[in-house]
């Protein structure tokens, strides 16, 4: 199966990654699966018979531009590769934009129109215009899939989908968001104020150097929204999202709800055609007191009752499990 890879950040050289460590397997299990191309705002490294993955990565991180790589590398758009390099998924990982999708949003519409399937982990086209990315993959008949656009490695949407296939949701409530879970955890456990607890995550490189998405709870916002969409069958977009994040939290109000057998946390909520996401009192001992940067996802279904998935929601070899989970169902369901 030949792959290209849109963008080459964290998430792209981590699917390459895991693509290069699962190569036996793979072939063991499935066949061979081969990156044809990777792209970045450089250019293009292409290769029809299989790019060295480690090659690619080495020349990445020494030279910070992938059209470096030895022989193979070009200055070409990605629109270009996708319109003319032979490949069966184009895996689009370049940075999440939450006000216009793009580039992401430009790059899958013209994977579908050259007739190749698109796995994603970028949440801005899908928080922006879910409907019209799923009816454009049914009129070019491919498969676009985008687990990891939610919760990292938890296999969220998929579990709803498939695994409890029959079961009406009613609701989902879930942490999405690992920064700011980190966060209230440092204040709750140390007693810390919100700034001193986010200059400690941005140091550990757990806050990105511009937290205000995570925060504020808009990265949050975007998650269920494509929970909303993809899973309950709605046609929301991040506008229809009533936000609030968590810079007003202080400690003395964890301290008074840890007294009460509480903790604060901010949630993400499905209930009733309404999107939520603002900090709520969660009870000590329920399943979504998780801590530091996990995250979890209840969902509340008529028959099962409630079903709760913990893992971790970011980091990039987290994140490509979730490609690699969707790579798989691509190859056996065009392949077999």
């Amino acid at each position: 199966m030949d792959i290209i890879i849109v963008g080459f950040g964290a998430i792209g050289k981590g699917v390459a990654k895991v693509l290069h460590e699962k190569k036996e397997y793979l072939e063991k299990n499935y066949e061979e699966f081969r990156v044809v191309a990777i792209t970045d705002s450089s250019g293009a490294a292409v290769d029809e018979n299989g790019l060295d993955l480690l090659k690619a990565i080495e020349v990445k991180e020494k030279t910070r531009k992938i059209k470096n790589y030895p022989e193979k590398g070009k200055e070409i758009s990605s629109i270009d590769v996708i319109r003319n390099v032979e490949a069966d998924v184009v895996v689009e990982v370049t940075p999440s934009n939450l006000e216009t999708g793009e580039p992401a949003k430009t790059h899958i519409l013209e994977s579908f129109k050259n007739k190749k399937h698109v796995v994603t982990a970028n949440k801005g086209p899908l928080a922006l215009c879910y409907k019209e990315l799923i009816e454009e993959a049914k009129k070019y008949n491919v498969i676009f899939r985008h687990e990891a656009s939610v919760g990292g490695a938890m296999p969220i949407i998929n579990l709803a989908k498939e695994t409890l296939a029959g079961n009406k949701i009613l609701s989902i409530k879930g942490i999405l968001n690992g920064t700011t879970n980190y966060i209230l955890t440092k204040m709750e456990k140390e007693g810390l104020d919100f700034e001193t607890a986010l200059k400690e995550a941005k140091e550990l490189g757990i806050a990105e150097t511009d937290p205000t998405q995570d925060i504020e709870g808009l990265d949050t916002a975007a998650k269920i929204v494509i929970l909303a969409n993809s899973i309950m069958g709605m046609n929301k977009t991040i506008k229809d999202v009533k936000v609030k994040g968590i810079k007003r939290i202080t400690p003395e109000a964890l301290f008074l709800a840890n007294k009460r057998g509480y903790t604060i946390k901010l949630i993400g909520q499905i209930k009733d055609g309404y999107l939520i996401v603002e900090p709520m009192l969660v009870p000590i001992d329920s399943p979504l007191n998780v801590k530091r940067t996990l995250n979890v996802a209840m969902f509340e279904t008529d028959l099962a009752k409630e079903v709760v998935v913990v893992g971790r929601g970011a980091g990039p070899i987290e994140t490509a499990s979730a490609i690699l989970s969707d790579l798989i169902h691509i190859y056996n369901s065009i392949k077999k």
